[in-house]
């Protein structure tokens, strides 16, 4: 009952507002000027003032309606929804949208570049007074209301309903490129299915490149089995069709031996703990790549069959928000001191990033852990932080330490020769055991942009993109 009553308050509500507009606004009433504005020409085929709300049959349109009526009001459109909350149970937070940024979201052929997508319409020249008449309609094609707008102006604007109901529950879109929307976490068994696909298919095929970043993307990582391995630039060909390579003081492409070629203890043969690349860039590496092109025995290795080198995989997000179960202050902790990364082994570099980062990075509202930066061997000094002190950081480190050590939590995948190794470095923290003989590996780094932007071209449809990228 309640429920009906604060519906009918709001239908209530629009009436009364679209009677107080039967009359073309002024100017003067948005505190702009004193000259009336004109009604829209004629000859228009845009809806006009005298033209009634129509009337949507509710069971056919039952499925995807969300508008109900809307109205032209002074200071904007005016929604009334079928629902106070939509299917995911969130309240409407507002029901006027303004005119202004309504006319600035109209993605017609004369405001935006059909080409480019880029907005054309000079956002700053719109007049403040600007208002229009609506009309609401149904589109069975599109499975949504269309919600007419002819401008003030003589301008024409149509705008999907969903797009417009959406913006009365939600303030805006969900960052896209958040790592933990399609996750799908795992241990030390790994994911439920094996993350594979061929190398073939990949480089013949653009549904190839579709699966391939759809499991990095969902699962952390990727194998790509039947990779050449006589020559390292068919591993560079097959990460360049996600996309560019990531140039740093490493290089591009890389190829190397335990040869200390580079100030770094990958250049070793020893053991590393679970970390993630990086660290010392403000936009750590989104992908990073592994392909063991050999693996030789020589004088200090005891048994030619038993090298070592296992690769370690950590699910960061299944262990951070391990952490926030168990120990949620130490999860916060990581969360909230920011910390000094770097790279300065290398003669001539010094790279830091612009700002201190956390260990957890998360979303601007808090609540989504967004990103994993973690190699305690890149890490500066530990602040003194207004809130917590290096003692209580020390605790809640040797907590995340912990699990990362867990072996329910460690997946282990012995390289090869013909499998490339390919992770998402925001969220998979990897390692490796000592080994003993001769080892090549190549591999790479690839932004995380432009990993996204192929995912999200490949999985998604053109209507789905627009709303992620765009708003």
């Amino acid at each position: 009952m309640m429920r009906i009553a604060t519906f009918s308050r709001c239908l209530a509500r629009g009436v009364m507002l679209q009677r107080q507009l039967a009359r073309p606004v002024s100017t003067a009433s948005v505190g702009s000027g004193s000259a009336e504005v004109g009604a829209p020409p004629a000859a228009s085929t845009g809806p006009t003032s005298e033209e009634k709300q129509p009337q949507l049959p509710l069971r056919k349109w039952s499925v995807w309606r969300k508008i109900s009526r809307v109205f032209s009001y002074q200071e904007g459109l005016f929604i009334v929804p079928i629902s106070l909350k939509d299917e995911a149970g969130s309240a409407t937070k507002r029901q006027l949208l303004p005119w202004i940024w309504l006319r600035d979201q109209c993605r017609c052929a004369s405001c935006v570049n059909q080409d480019t997508q880029q907005r054309q319409v000079k956002t700053f020249e719109i007049p403040r007074g600007l208002w229009g008449r609506v009309k609401l309609r149904q589109d069975a094609s599109k499975e949504t209301e269309q919600v007419d707008i002819m401008w003030s102006d003589g301008h024409f604007s149509t705008y999907d309903g969903s797009f417009l109901h959406y913006y009365t529950v939600a303030d805006e879109r969900p960052n896209p490129s958040v790592p933990g929307r399609y996750n799908e976490s795992w241990g030390a068994k790994g994911p439920k299915q094996p993350p594979i696909v061929q190398y073939k298919k990949v480089m013949e095929t653009e549904e190839g490149v579709r699966i391939l970043t759809d499991l990095i993307k969902r699962r952390g990582f990727a194998f790509v089995d039947g990779t050449p391995y006589g020559d390292p630039e068919h591993t560079k060909r097959l990460l360049e069709r996600i996309a560019f390579i990531r140039i740093t003081h490493y290089g591009g492409f890389y190829d190397f031996t335990a040869d200390l070629a580079m100030a770094d203890t990958a250049y070793t043969n020893i053991s590393l703990p679970a970390h993630t690349d990086t660290t010392y860039f403000d936009d750590p590496a989104g992908l990073q790549a592994f392909h063991m092109l050999s693996h030789e025995p020589d004088a200090s290795s005891k048994d030619a069959n038993s090298l070592g080198g296992e690769s370690l995989l950590v699910d960061g997000f299944n262990a951070a928000l391990t952490l926030k179960k168990v120990a949620p202050r130490a999860y916060q902790i990581l969360s909230e001191v920011p910390l000094p990364w770097h790279a300065s082994g290398n003669k001539g570099i010094a790279i830091t990033p612009e700002r201190t980062y956390p260990v957890f990075e998360l979303s601007d509202n808090g609540k989504r852990l967004v990103r994993v930066r973690w190699n305690n061997d890149d890490r500066g000094v530990v602040p003194f932080h207004p809130k917590y002190s290096p003692n209580e950081w020390y605790e809640a480190a040797s907590r995340w330490n912990a699990l990362l050590e867990d072996e329910k939590l460690q997946y282990w995948e012995q390289l090869k020769p013909g499998r490339t190794l390919i992770f998402d470095n925001w969220r998979v923290l990897h390692g490796r055991n000592a080994f003993t003989g001769k080892r090549r590996i190549c591999g790479a780094y690839i932004n995380r942009n432009d990993f996204m932007s192929r995912w999200r071209t490949l999985n998604r449809t053109p209507e789905e993109v627009n709303r992620v990228v765009i708003g």
